[in-house]
């Protein structure tokens, strides 16, 4: 009998115990990978870029900007590009069925944010190929079951038209798939012209300034030189890159991440609780085993690593069973969770598996190195 197949053996020496503890390290690293998925997603920061800036209202989000301040901004020493953008939030059929749609100048929306979502020359051209033609990301159009050439109807929530009406028609030209598999395609890029001149009122005024630097120009220099400009207009501004601009909107309704991380603290803690606890009862029953395996040759070390190898062994298991099953809950639930199951998230669960097996065996380990031989032989 080989270590390896020793220790394995006494791990499953209770089938029943064994099964209990492999559940819940399963649940406790299931647990982790969605959250983890969730924070790592769209919903969360990982995929937003430090070096895309957006301008707005320094009052709040909801407050416009003058379409004015864009020949000022794209004037500044350090701006490589600069797009307006208007935002139309309103629903689809369902009232509950909400989408997003953002509205650029075509053009601008390609030189400032076509490397992050994936938008190619020909599909700008699809874009301006007509007033109500609209890109649609990936996420949203398999979400609706939408096709190209389909024509939709957008119940817009605050923005009426000219005419009173609150619905905006658009016709899907393209459909665009991110960068990346983290990146948000859950909204719809539309032209601003065909918004402004739409709508009753806002005429002329956006939602923010998305722009880009230029090469070597870092944003955080460049952030208080816009708002600068603006400090003594009727409508000062705040530049944020986009990642502090999605921590900014997630934490007005909660720190999200610090919640997350509280959450699946808890249950990790819980779980060394539950593991430490009975792999203490179970070591106390191999007493006299362990003073067997002492008179037999068997060194302190030994039976330290053979301990320490059997809360391994229960995490490796459970681990990646409970990682696998978060892995094909993000493919499977629906993209607009926004979970993304990619390798950091994975890496990070393989360094919470050995650390948290190390840390539960650790105790049991070194109570079983430490008990006499004849201590241990006088149990039975």
């Amino acid at each position: 009998m080989t270590f390896l197949s020793l220790t394995r053996k006494s791990t499953m020496r209770k089938p029943f115990r064994f099964v209990l503890l492999i559940v819940s390290v399963v649940v406790a690293f299931f647990i982790y990978g969605l959250t983890a998925s969730f924070i790592a997603g769209s919903q969360g920061t990982a995929a937003a870029s430090d070096d895309l800036l957006g301008v707005m209202n320094a009052a709040g989000r909801s407050q416009p900007l003058p379409m004015a301040y864009l020949s000022r901004i794209a004037a500044l020493p350090g701006v490589a590009e600069v797009s307006p953008i208007t935002r139309l939030r309103g629903s689809v059929g369902d009232a509950r069925n909400v989408v997003a749609v953002s509205a650029g100048e075509p053009d601008k929306l390609l030189a400032v944010s076509g490397a992050d979502l994936g938008l190619t020359p020909s599909m700008i051209e699809a874009l301006g190929s007509g007033r109500d033609k609209v890109l649609v990301g990936r996420a949203l159009a398999e979400a609706q079951g939408w096709t190209i050439g389909d024509r939709l109807t957008v119940s817009a929530f605050r923005t009426k038209r000219s005419d009173g009406s609150r619905d905006w028609t658009f016709e899907i030209a393209e459909i665009f798939d991110g960068k990346s598999a983290s990146t948000d395609t859950y909204f719809i890029l539309a032209q601003y012209r065909y918004i402004n001149e739409g709508r009753a009122r806002g005429k002329d005024t956006v939602s923010t300034f998305a722009l880009r630097p230029e090469p070597g120009v870092a944003p955080q220099q460049l952030a208080p030189s816009i708002d600068a400009l603006f400090t003594n207009s009727a409508a000062p501004t705040r530049t944020l890159s986009e990642k502090q601009f999605l921590s900014a909107f997630l934490s007005q309704y909660a720190d999200v991440k610090h919640v997350v991380t509280l959450v699946v603290g808890v249950s990790f803690v819980t779980l060394l609780m539950i593991v430490i606890n009975t792999m203490v009862f179970a070591l106390r029953e191999r007493r006299f085993e362990i003073g067997v395996l002492r008179t037999l040759g068997f060194s302190r070390s030994c039976i330290l690593l053979m301990v320490l190898f059997e809360a391994l062994f229960i995490f490796m298991l459970g681990g990646v069973i409970g990682i696998g099953l978060a892995k094909l809950a993000s493919l499977a639930l629906p993209p607009a969770l926004g979970l993304v199951f990619d390798k950091s998230v994975m890496l990070r669960a393989i360094g919470l598996v050995f650390l948290l097996g190390l840390t539960a065996g650790a105790l049991p380990a070194l109570s079983a190195m430490r008990t006499p031989i004849l201590s241990a032989l006088r149990t039975r």
